[in-house]
């Protein structure tokens, strides 16, 4: 009995864990602030540029801008990438959690995720704009994490 009640705890642990995937969201002091969401999914961190950053205010609607995927690796960057190198600037983790995928996929156009971030908590859609490719909003949804009143704060200053 013991044995077989170890093992099932064992596959719900791992169930679990696969489930849960990472997000992270770097501050990059590049020639312009901006911030960098990336969520782990298909082996990769998929990435979008959020020139005003994430909100969680629902009423806010962030243009995020599709880039290239980052090895997974780069969710824990932080440092400064050098003058004539792309994206050249100072990098910062401005928050990371772990999140679940509730609906969608990049090549449906839209996400829906559940963060459970140190800042960003609750339920967030990515939608593509319609007749764009790169073209994305990040959109906070009107849960009991969301915040009327919310103003991004950076980690560094301007």
């Amino acid at each position: 009995m013991h044995d077989s009640y170890f093992s099932l705890n064992l596959v719900f642990c791992i169930l679990y864990l696969v489930s849960m995937a990472v997000f992270v969201v770097h501050e990059h002091h590049a020639r312009h602030l901006h911030f960098d969401f990336r969520i782990e999914m298909e082996g990769a961190l998929k990435s979008w540029a959020v020139p005003k950053g994430p909100s969680m205010n629902p009423s806010d609607k962030r243009l995020a801008i599709m880039v290239e995927d980052h090895p997974l690796g780069y969710g824990s960057f932080e440092g400064i990438i050098p003058e004539g190198n792309y994206g050249a600037g100072t990098v910062v983790i401005w928050d990371r959690g772990t999140y679940n995928l509730l609906t969608g996929g990049v090549y449906k156009g839209k996400i829906e995720i559940m963060l459970q971030g140190e800042k960003l908590k609750g339920v967030f859609v990515l939608t593509r704009m319609k007749g764009k490719d790169k073209e994305w909003l990040l959109i906070k949804k009107n849960d009991e994490y969301a915040d009327t009143s919310f103003r991004i704060k950076t980690v560094l200053p301007g």
